[in-house]
C-alpha cells in the first residue's frame, strides 16, 4: 500500500523536482560555456546565422552528423543552452555523470526509449532547446536518411525546427590526434531559418509523421546545399 505523504513532504517532492529541472537547465548553460572555451580554444569556428535561432521559447536544432565533434561544436557556438539526445553508448565511465550534469539526454536507440522521449518533451514544454541528429547515427552528414524521431518531437511539441549544418569537421584527421579534426582548423556552423514541421492540423498519425519527415528532409537538404555554397565546402 502506498503511504500518503506527511505534512510538508508533498511540497518538498515538488520543490525537489523543480530544483532538478532547474539544475538541468543550469547544467546545459554550464555545458555551453565549457563548449565555448573548448571549441574556440582548439579550433576556429565560423558561425553563420546564429541570430536565426529563436531567442525564447522551444526550438529544435536539427544537426547533420559526420563527426563526433559536431554535437560539442554546436553546443559551444549556439546562442542558447542546448540539450542533445545522445546515444547511451557515449555515457561510459566519468562521461556518464558529466554529460548528465550538463543537461544532456541519454537515449537507448535499440528501443522506444520512453524515458528519453519524456525528458526531451519536457525540455521543449519548458521552453528549452533540444538538439537532435535526425540521421540517427554518424555518417555522411548529408541528411539523406532521416529517422522519424525529429518529426515526432516537432509535431508533438509544435516547436520550430532550426536546420544546422556543420562543415569541415570530417574533412581530414588531425596530426596529433587522429580522432579529432586538425587543431586550429576552421569548422563552419551554419544555422538556417526555423520552420514548422507539421501541416498545422495537429495530427500525429503515422501518415502525418511520414509527411512531416518528408517535409523536414526537403528543408534540411536545401539548407545543407545553401550552407555549402555560402562556405565554399
Amino acid at each position: 500500500m502506498r503511504r500518503h505523504p506527511r505534512r510538508g513532504e508533498a511540497g518538498r517532492e515538488v520543490t525537489e523536482a523543480t530544483s532538478a529541472k532547474a539544475a538541468s537547465e543550469r547544467g546545459a548553460e554550464v555545458g555551453r560555456r565549457i563548449g565555448v572555451g573548448l571549441m574556440y580554444g582548439l579550433w576556429k569556428p565560423r558561425v553563420l546565422g546564429a541570430w536565426r535561432v529563436p531567442a525564447t521559447g522551444p526550438a529544435i536544432l536539427a544537426v547533420n552528423h559526420s563527426h563526433n565533434i559536431d554535437g560539442p561544436m554546436v553546443m559551444g557556438v549556439a546562442p542558447r543552452p542546448t540539450h542533445f539526445l545522445i546515444k547511451k553508448e557515449a555515457f561510459v565511465g566519468p562521461l556518464d555523470p558529466f554529460l548528465l550534469g550538463i543537461g544532456q539526454l541519454k537515449v537507448d536507440r535499440s528501443v522506444a526509449d520512453r524515458g528519453a522521449i519524456t525528458q526531451a518533451l519536457d525540455v521543449l514544454s519548458a521552453g528549452g532547446v533540444l538538439g537532435i541528429f535526425p540521421e540517427g547515427t554518424r555518417g555522411e552528414g548529408d541528411f539523406a536518411s532521416l529517422r522519424a524521431g525529429l518529426a515526432y518531437f516537432a509535431v508533438r511539441s509544435g516547436a520550430p525546427v532550426v536546420p544546422v549544418a556543420v562543415l569541415g569537421s570530417s574533412e581530414r584527421p588531425g596530426r596529433l590526434i587522429k580522432a579529432l579534426p586538425p587543431l586550429r582548423s576552421r569548422i563552419d556552423v551554419v544555422f538556417g531559418d526555423p520552420f514548422e514541421a507539421g501541416d498545422g492540423s495537429g495530427r500525429r498519425t503515422r501518415k502525418a509523421l511520414d509527411e512531416a519527415t518528408e517535409r523536414i528532409q526537403k528543408q534540411l537538404t536545401a539548407h545543407l546545399e545553401n550552407a555549402r555554397r555560402l562556405t565554399g565546402r
